[in-house]
């Protein structure tokens, strides 16, 4: 079969290679990929590959064999995935416990589009609890989780101001029913909660307007910028704030795959894909995406599975 690996080159930092199919552990199912899904974390891996690394954790597909140990469902199901590594390839093995089921009427591109972005925003938006009438701030909000972060929180009812860099990257997210500013000091506060993704200098404006016995979550650090903080500055600011690490990583996986899944069928969440293109594209989509040309998600056809 064919598979991406990594080059090490910043201008074409994947390749295709013939190799193996991957051979299922017995909990696993093996997937036909139809799409799959880039993470701008992924390409970030890709500058410095370590020996081995097989990317790809968002996939979309046709189980051709079921798990040995009986789990799971039976070949011939569509499915997403979201496996450990090793999606950027014709075929994929997935655990059963981080795939759900598709119907009909979730097509694969806006399926591979939902794991790490969509897994994401769920487990995020629980750790800032109940959202309803509270103000929350969103800073780095015009990628795939910010996408999905917005569309749930202001359904569940938040009042939600998000930061994007330009006015073009936020529009989709106005549609939405957030207030939209290009830079964290437009951001009027105080806010309850603060959802922080772009490290560097945003992070302690971000924290200043929070209020009183308020909570920062951070996700992230997109700039790719260390913070620092200064105590003395906070004891100017707002008291007794909360700063707390998240990640989002944790298997099992299938029930918020599910509940995604689940959402996008009835019409209340919308995957933000920027670009769907054949895999034959994925270096300039990989560089793209990188360098935060695409807005949302990019999805990539293997031309299986159909």
């Amino acid at each position: 079969m064919r598979r991406l690996i990594p080059t090490g080159e910043a201008a074409c930092p994947v390749a295709f290679a013939e190799v193996s199919q991957p051979v299922p552990e017995p909990g696993e199912v093996l997937v036909e990929v139809e799409a799959f899904a880039p993470n701008r974390g992924e390409t970030f891996l890709l500058e410095r590959p370590r020996p081995g690394l097989l990317p790809g954790k968002d996939i979309a597909g046709l189980v051709v064999r079921a798990a040995a140990d009986g789990s799971g469902p039976g070949v011939g199901t569509r499915v997403v995935g979201h496996p450990a590594q090793g999606g950027w390839a014709e075929y994929a093995a997935v655990p059963v416990h981080s795939l759900a089921v598709l119907p009909d009427s979730v097509d694969s591109a806006r399926a591979a589009a939902l794991p790490l972005a969509g897994i994401t925003a769920l487990r995020l938006l629980r750790t800032a609890g109940s959202l309803a009438g509270r103000r929350v701030l969103l800073t780095g909000a015009s990628g795939g989780v910010g996408h999905y972060v917005t569309e749930l929180a202001v359904g569940a009812g938040a009042e939600l101001t998000a930061v994007t860099a330009t006015p073009v990257r936020g529009e989709r997210l106005a549609e939405l029913g957030a207030h939209v500013v290009h830079e964290v000091a437009a951001a009027r506060g105080p806010f309850d909660v603060v959802l922080e993704s772009t490290g560097g200098s945003a992070l302690p404006l971000a924290l200043s307007k929070v209020r009183p016995g308020g909570r920062l979550v951070w996700f992230g650090q997109a700039s790719r910028t260390p913070v620092s903080l200064d105590f003395f500055q906070l004891l100017g600011g707002p008291e007794n704030v909360t700063i707390q690490h998240f990640h989002y990583a944790g298997a099992p996986y299938a029930a918020d795959l599910a509940a995604l899944v689940s959402l996008v069928e009835q019409d209340r969440l919308h995957p933000e894909i920027d670009r769907v293109a054949d895999w034959a594209q994925s270096a300039e989509t990989l560089v793209d995406l990188r360098e935060r040309r695409i807005r949302g998600k990019a999805v990539l056809r293997t031309g299986g599975a159909r």
